[in-house]
């Protein structure tokens, strides 16, 4: 393997000239030893909580990561301003089954729905999974109704994605039967309610709708089989046009090649349910503890290492976008763009998003990394999380490959909390990414080059991306140059 010598200030203090795969080795054990990570995630999961985008916990977690990056000793910590199309929080939402019986039912309101403008009351009724299909066959019942949409429970990605996916044609056949408002029952067993968004911040506010627990759903349903069910239903939500939030982009200065960036991010924003520990607290504590770790062991990278915790994601990643409209001009100078936002599952490798040819620099980037087994390197393409306005403008992305196991129960739910986190594989997922990202700022060769907007296009429709992103609202926007900036 090439050598490079450099400084490096070993435990003992003094020192050594050492190769870039023995600096790998250094950063991977000072990972599970020596560091504040845990720390940090209790500051901003416990003492912050839930950040919703535009939300003040949000505005003090940017605050919080500022002064993190800053005791960490980055060369530069800035926050950079981008636009969210509209406003969306949570304020107040409540539920009770009127008849045949009275009972208490436990929601929470749906991101990007529209509050009910005070309570209403109304008749239930039963669309099954919400189908086209199913609210037709509902025929005159469903006018002024509260529509219940059943769901299955879910247990992979496929069946969150499917999840979202329906969205669409069910809000479309919701509106056409004219009901007043949805009840969605969750996805998740043991009353675990979360934040389903309807929509993206780009498109139009949905009907009023709620999350409701997966077993009242039920009960619901059998009692709607049988009679009559009505049902008061009041939500209250903060909605506003367009609004600033921020990133915060913290560096360590290359030597070499400071015009050249490898960049490091996960999101900083969450929703409000639970604390945002798995999603993604802890990818961002992951985040500041890298930077602290290189800047402990006194690393000096050849390429500019650039640490960004993007907020705007839950609301469709309009974070990452707006940081690559606002570094349109550098985007051929980004080598590599790595993120984590799979809470502390396992990382096995790192999806290529439709790039196979990054496979075989990458695993001479891990090939230095002893004991952690990355090598599940799939080609898939994600559109879900900031990698994607990097892909959209060609820049050479990568997603943690994560175990998702123990992260989607707790997606966007009230169970999201710090108790739920893997201490041992965070760590093992900040060494991973530690050595990962020096390698990358140190290779004497680029990670990949920059696609063309025309290739960009091909590889969108070979990993069916172009599907995912019409049914997600973002397509017209990609097509319009509103998403990604091409070469």
């Amino acid at each position: 393997m090439r050598t490079r010598f450099l400084l490096v200030t070993a435990a003992c203090g003094v020192l050594l000239a050492q190769t870039a795969d023995d600096v790998q080795q250094h950063l991977v054990g000072r990972a599970f030893t020596g560091t504040a990570i845990l720390e940090d995630l209790h500051e901003l999961c416990d003492g912050i909580g839930g950040r919703p985008t535009g939300s003040p916990a949000c505005n003090r977690a940017i605050d919080w990561a500022v002064a993190k990056f800053r005791a960490a000793g980055a060369d530069s910590v800035v926050t950079e301003t981008f636009t969210v199309p509209k406003l969306w929080l949570p304020e107040a939402a409540e539920a009770e089954c009127m008849a045949p019986e009275r009972f208490v039912l436990r929601v929470a309101a749906a991101p990007h729905s529209d509050s009910t403008n005070g309570p209403i009351e109304a008749r239930l009724v039963d669309a099954g999974e919400g189908s086209p299909d199913a609210f037709a066959k509902l025929g005159a019942s469903t006018r002024g109704a509260i529509a219940l949409v059943m769901s299955r429970e879910m247990r992979t990605f496929d069946d969150l994605f499917a999840e979202y996916t329906k969205s669409g044609p069910m809000l479309e056949a919701a509106r056409k039967a004219g009901v007043a408002a949805l009840l969605l029952q969750s996805t998740r067993p043991h009353g675990l309610l979360y934040r389903h968004p309807l929509a993206n911040a780009n498109q139009a506010y949905a009907l009023p709708a709620a999350i409701i627990s997966r077993e009242q759903a039920g009960r619901l349903a059998r009692l709607a089989a049988h009679g009559d069910v009505r049902v008061h239903l009041r939500l209250t939500n903060k909605t506003g046009s367009a609004y600033e939030s921020r990133n915060v982009v913290a560096e360590i200065a290359g030597l070499e090649r400071p015009e050249e960036i490898v960049l490091l991010g996960a999101h900083l924003d969450s929703w409000d349910l639970g604390t945002g520990a798995e999603d993604n607290g802890a990818n961002s504590a992951l985040v500041i503890d890298v930077l602290r770790g290189m800047k402990a062991l006194g690393l000096k990278p050849r390429r500019t290492i650039r640490f960004v915790l993007f907020t705007g994601e839950e609301q469709g990643m309009f974070g990452s976008a707006g940081y690559v409209l606002r570094h349109a001009t550098e985007m051929d100078r980004h080598n590599a763009v790595v993120i984590f936002d799979i809470g502390t599952g396992r990382t096995s490798g790192f999806l290529l998003n439709g790039r196979e040819e990054l496979r075989a620099p990458l695993e001479k980037a891990l090939a230095g990394v002893a004991g952690l087994d990355a090598k599940e390197n799939p080609v898939d393409g994600l559109d879900g999380t900031d990698n994607f306005d990097f892909l959209l403008s060609g820049v050479p992305n990568l997603v943690a490959n994560q175990d998702a196991a123990p992260y989607l129960p707790q997606y966007h739910a009230e169970s999201d909390t710090v108790d739920r986190v893997n201490a041992r594989e965070l760590r093992a997922n900040t060494a991973l990414a530690s050595a990962l990202v020096w390698w990358l700022a140190e290779d004497s060769e680029r990670f990949g080059r920059r696609q063309t907007r025309d290739e960009v296009m091909k590889l969108l429709i070979e990993t069916r991306l172009d599907s995912q992103m019409k049914a997600f609202g973002q397509w017209e926007d990609f097509q319009g140059g509103r998403r990604g900036v091409g070469k």
